[in-house]
């Protein structure tokens, strides 16, 4: 049998899928142990004992200075501003993609704009934010706000102009308005996908939320790394680095569930197919 067409039962497919991870942390494990034989001081790569030591101080100790537990604090920071951040940019990628998919004036009007503005580099324009808006908590939604709704937009729409004429030629000849046609037609084969493409964001959006935080902030996972970076406190950085992709980890597989729920006949045909 080709390799192709040959594939793991459940079981092994969830063993083969932690394989990466094993090998991962014994490489860690062999690495940490030999710098720490050389120099038992090293701060690279800290022991699994120093992160403990690291993590209960972080996460379930209060801080005297704030009177807050400092990593729950940093996580609710930066959860409500990409959640926020989020949000905004579906929104914008699903009503400007419709409307740019479906309407040809609007395509003219905005299409090439939407192109043009997805090329710019959030990051660089990052400084003209924070000169603009301030450093308050509006510029670092922007941020990834910009960084996100143009990628949607166009993804949205290219989905949009990917679905059967036919469906729309029909729906005409029955009568249907334009309004019809995009609530009724393109809507309802377009919420699965955009979950697909706002998946594909998470990562993005997590870089953007973490630049911007750094820059220009008093609290947020982002912030947190950096103010210890000077320390090369790497037990705390190693550790703020594994919670926010579990967090990003944790959102994409919210999204999945979603998905199937949602729309249990487009994770049909996924698997069908």
């Amino acid at each position: 049998m080709r390799l192709i067409n040959r594939r793991p039962t459940p079981g092994a497919g969830r063993l083969i899928a932690l394989l990466p991870l094993v090998a991962t942390l014994l490489v860690y494990i062999v690495a940490s142990a030999l710098r720490r034989m050389a120099n038992p001081d090293d701060k690279l790569l800290p022991s699994f004992a120093a992160f403990g030591d690291a993590i209960k101080r972080m996460a379930f100790t209060t801080d005297p200075r704030t009177g807050e537990v400092l990593m729950w604090l940093d996580t609710g920071a930066s959860l409500g501003r990409i959640t926020v951040a989020l949000a905004i940019a579906t929104a914008i990628g699903l009503v400007l993609g419709l409307a740019i998919g479906l309407l040809p004036y609007v395509r003219s009007l905005l299409g090439g704009f939407i192109v043009i503005v997805s090329m710019v580099p959030p990051l660089a324009i990052l400084p003209i934010l924070l000169i603009a808006i301030g450093l308050g908590e509006a510029a670092k939604i922007v941020l990834i706000v910009i960084g996100v709704a143009p990628t949607l937009v166009r993804d949205v729409a290219l989905r949009v102009a990917d679905l059967p004429p036919q469906q729309f030629t029909k729906a005409q000849t029955l009568g249907a308005s334009s309004w019809t046609i995009a609530w009724r037609i393109a809507l309802p084969q377009i919420l699965p996908r955009l979950i697909d493409s706002l998946r594909l964001q998470l990562g993005p959006a997590w870089l953007f939320l973490i630049a911007a935080e750094a820059v220009a902030s008093e609290s947020g996972l982002g912030y947190r790394i950096f103010l210890v970076r000077r320390y090369l406190a790497m037990d705390v950085i190693l550790p703020y680095v594994a919670w926010i992709t579990l967090l990003a980890f944790l959102m994409e597989c919210g999204l999945l569930i979603l998905q199937r729920r949602a729309f249990p006949w487009f994770a049909a045909a996924r698997t069908a197919s």
